[in-house]
């Protein structure tokens, strides 16, 4: 398809030379240069690990995950994020020990509290051992190759495998943003404007690399297709609005949103304009089961119901 349309792919590793000039280096060795008016930094992210752990080594990360050759007995998964809840759902219905770690008092601590109230309980009836106010101090591999994950406050649990999910972290690390003086935080994010404009003029970025973006495939395709419609298709304005990006996290059971948590609407237009509207009932698909899974909703307005903006926030089996 890309030959179709054009496209020249070159296979090697990329980076900036000076603000309009791309260094790549190739498989054999040799090195080629680009240059280009209009250069797009869409590198993704990669999983973080927390290198100052001793043992970090003997976990494995999400990619990880997938190239397992067998379901592990009893696992450890690190991390209070949508991946981590995804992976701790996936190997407890496969049938692992499975045990969940985060730092705080919850995972998904940023999605609306009914979301989180619910993903709790249901975390509880199906077995999964949830370590809250947990920190990882060490990870001690042991002689039937078993691993020991020790936590703070001298606590401890044996597993078989451990799977680091403590988020992702932007691949911008490598690739010559200060030969172009591109902006980034101090994490390595790219900071942008909405119409994807880095500070430096004709280097733009999208994807997981960007600040205060929304780490989703979909979401990255759009804004690049904004992008180019903006450079090549004489639309000036276009560009993707950050605002109502709707979100599902494929835990058990799966968790969709859009728009604004509760808290988030209250703090942002007050309270009192606020009026929130709350659901619940167990499915048919486990109405007449033993394993009974509840569906909740909550539907959040600002403003008179003519002109009224919503947000939905919703767990269902």
């Amino acid at each position: 398809m890309l030959a179709k349309n054009n496209v020249d792919v070159i296979n090697g590793f990329g980076k900036f030379v000076d603000t309009h000039t791309i260094e790549v280096s190739l498989a054999d060795g040799s090195v080629e240069r680009i240059t280009a008016d209009h250069i797009l930094i869409a590198t993704g992210g990669r999983p973080f690990r927390p290198h100052s752990v001793k043992g970090q080594e003997y976990g494995i990360d999400s990619d990880g995950f997938f190239a397992l050759k067998a379901l592990p007995k009893r696992v450890a998964i690190i991390g209070a994020g949508y991946i981590a809840v995804e992976i701790a759902g996936v190997l407890n219905s496969l049938g692992s020990e499975t045990h969940l770690v985060v730092r705080r008092h919850t995972p998904m601590r940023n999605q609306d509290p009914l979301i989180v109230e619910t993903l709790l309980e249901v975390l509880e009836q199906d077995g999964i051992a949830l370590h809250k106010h947990t920190t990882v101090q060490e990870i001690v591999k042991n002689a039937d190759d078993s691993l020991t994950v020790k936590f703070d406050h001298e606590r401890s649990v044996t597993v078989d495998c451990v799977i680091w999910a403590a988020g992702r972290e932007p691949a911008t690390d490598k690739i010559g943003l200060e030969n172009a003086g591109v902006e980034t935080n101090e994490r390595g994010y790219i900071k942008v404007d909405k119409y994807q404009n880095t500070n430096v003029k004709g280097i733009y970025a999208v994807g997981d690399i960007i600040e205060g973006g929304i780490e989703l495939t979909p979401v990255a395709v759009a804004a690049g297709r904004r992008l180019s419609e903006r450079l090549f298709n004489n639309k000036p304005n276009e560009h993707l609005d950050y605002n109502l990006v709707p979100t599902v996290v494929f835990s058990h059971p799966p968790i969709g949103t859009i728009g604004l948590t509760e808290p988030q609407a209250i703090e942002q237009y007050g309270e009192g304009n606020v009026k929130v509207y709350k659901s619940s009932f167990t499915a048919m698909y486990t109405a007449v089961t033993q394993h009974r899974q509840p569906c909740r909703m909550k539907l959040v307005c600002v403003g008179k119901m003519k002109n009224c903006r919503l947000a939905w926030n919703w767990i269902w089996c």
